[in-house]
């Protein structure tokens, strides 16, 4: 959860999105035009993520097939840093060396199981765990060809249309940061991801535009790469 704007628009998109599931059109309508919540002091005092299962990832240019729990597929637009060393503890002034490379990271969400899951303050779980829901690729780029990672544009396209242009610049902590945190007193191997959170407007629960059965996600990233997949309902 590194980007202000996504954080606090999900949180309304997540309460639209229940609203519309029970049909409450005057509830809709009462949140799109409330103001947004300001930012919780907790995201500025320190990074706040969730570990997700790493046996399920998908490929690039895999098909990604909905849960049959769900109705409400939603995409996200991340980038992430793949762990070059094994450590504990990882100082600041060092930390940057730990970062082999960098890739793009479309974090495949079931929005309605995810709205059940969330009050109860510990999930997401199902709404995020699902067989090749998890998306990386379609390159790892090195250390060294990215001088500056939070300076990117980025891009999603769905069927070729334009659904959301930003870049990588404003996250609450930088990767490096994360390093930091995530590794005190606990093991952080090589091989492992840490990804971004979803940049501002890079996902339907934030502009109420979900996926449907067939559509085509492309995750482009200005000096990584296109990350693209086709998702589909599961057949009955």
């Amino acid at each position: 959860m590194s980007y202000e704007t996504h954080i606090r628009q999900s949180g309304r998109g997540m309460r639209r999105l229940v609203a519309a599931a029970a049909g409450d059109d005057s509830q809709v309508a009462a949140i799109d035009a409330e103001p947004l919540a300001p930012l919780a002091d907790v995201y500025r005092q320190l990074p706040i993520y969730y570990i997700t299962n790493r046996m399920i990832v998908g490929a690039p240019g895999s098909t990604v097939v909905w849960p049959n729990y769900s109705n409400v597929m939603d995409y996200e637009l991340e980038y992430g840093v793949v762990i070059g060393k094994t450590a504990a503890n990882i100082r600041p002034e060092n930390a940057r060396d730990y970062i082999f490379g960098y890739t793009i990271f479309n974090d495949f969400s079931a929005r309605d199981q995810q709205s059940k899951e969330m009050p109860g303050w510990l999930g997401p779980g199902k709404g995020k765990s699902f067989d090749g829901g998890n998306v990386i690729g379609p390159w790892i780029v090195t250390r060294d060809e990215i001088p500056d990672p939070y300076s990117l544009k980025a891009v999603v396209r769905v069927n070729g249309e334009v659904r959301c242009e930003s870049s990588t610049a404003g996250m609450l902590f930088n990767f490096e940061q994360m390093l930091v945190h995530m590794s005190m007193d606990e093991t952080i191997s090589a091989g492992e991801v840490i990804c971004s959170g979803t940049i501002g407007n890079g996902c339907g629960l934030e502009t109420g535009i979900f996926l449907n059965d067939g559509d085509v996600v492309e995750l482009e990233f200005e000096k990584i790469g296109i990350l693209r997949n086709k998702v589909v309902r599961r057949a009955s």
